[in-house]
């Protein structure tokens, strides 16, 4: 099994996100170079449609470039929880960019089926679309070990913008072949059509996983409950209350507060606490901490407005 994403540090996390979004630039951008020039050899609307999205996607993938940096900036004055927010701001403008693209594409592929005339040099656009889709599923793949060990929401943003594009190309290539071999320029513009509604179905998952750490959505329940695990491994902690988790690009927020025995000095409290704080950073060495020792028993609400006792 692979390492669990919370097995890394922050500054871990950065040199794979680097290293993938620059992987991701590049290919974008080679892309963009075959596919324009078939498109200017075969005027295909299928492969116009897979261009602008090329395009699109080095836009998106420069966004995601710079921000995964950016979110990895230690905190400072002004941004006291650090800067991960950076990630789900470039996966909404990276799901903004795909629906404006489809838009487009959909509007030209509703004209293409009104012409007659099928798409030139077909044999060349069919290897481009091959070689798009080869080189597609080579990204997607190291983008796919990334996510799995970072959670970064900017690089699984991108990884959806790419895994639409996949299927995008295997559909354009259909259409130009067809339309190619078999004379029937329709399917070329049903090709078109095809992938405007792909682009916006993930432009919809883009979304949804950017919206997740810009609301502060819980971390995955299996963390969660390893981090209440850890926390009372501790048989002095007599339980814990008000845990709250969330995500913010390489990093992590936990806060929590602990039961502990009200007769317990406040040194070995906070030894407690501090070895908690520990056996969770061995897990999760991306996580910043806040605890809270409460006596058990006798401590009144506590905490403002999201407290135990505040009305709901």
């Amino acid at each position: 099994m692979s390492a669990p994403s919370s097995a890394l540090t922050a500054a871990e996390s950065l040199v794979l996100t680097r290293r993938v979004t620059a992987l991701s630039v590049a290919v974008a951008t080679v892309l963009i170079v075959l596919k324009g020039a078939a498109w200017l050899a075969g005027h295909s609307v299928a492969m116009l449609a897979s261009l602008a999205d090329s395009g699109l996607d080095l836009i998106a993938s420069l966004i995601t470039f710079y921000a995964v940096r950016y979110a990895a900036e230690p905190p400072d004055a002004e941004h006291r929880f650090g800067h991960g927010k950076a990630e789900a701001f470039a996966s909404l403008t990276q799901g903004g960019l795909v629906f404006a693209s489809a838009a487009l594409i959909g509007q030209e592929a509703v004209r293409a089926f009104f012409r007659v005339r099928a798409p030139e040099h077909g044999a060349l656009g069919v290897g481009v679309m091959a070689g798009s889709i080869l080189l597609t599923l080579l990204l997607i793949r190291a983008q796919t070990a990334v996510t799995k060990r970072t959670r970064s929401v900017a690089v699984s943003g991108d990884r959806a913008h790419y895994a639409a594009d996949l299927a995008a190309n295997a559909v354009s290539l259909v259409g130009i072949a067809a339309a190619a071999l078999l004379g029937l320029a329709w399917v070329d513009a049903a090709a078109g059509l095809a992938v405007a509604v792909w682009l916006l179905w993930g432009a919809i998952g883009v979304f949804r996983e950017a919206s997740h750490q810009l609301m502060d959505h819980e971390l995955p329940l299996a963390d969660r409950e390893r981090i209440i695990g850890l926390m009372t491994a501790d048989p002095r902690v007599l339980g814990v209350h008000q845990v709250r988790t969330r995500a913010s690009g390489p990093y992590m927020h936990v806060q929590a507060h602990m039961d502990l025995d009200p007769a317990l000095p406040l040194s070995a409290a906070h030894a407690v606490m501090v070895a908690a704080e520990k056996r969770v950073l061995e897990a999760f060495p991306a996580a910043d901490i806040l605890l809270h020792p409460d006596p058990r028993g006798v401590a009144e609400p506590h905490g403002g407005a999201f407290s135990e006792g505040a009305p709901a």
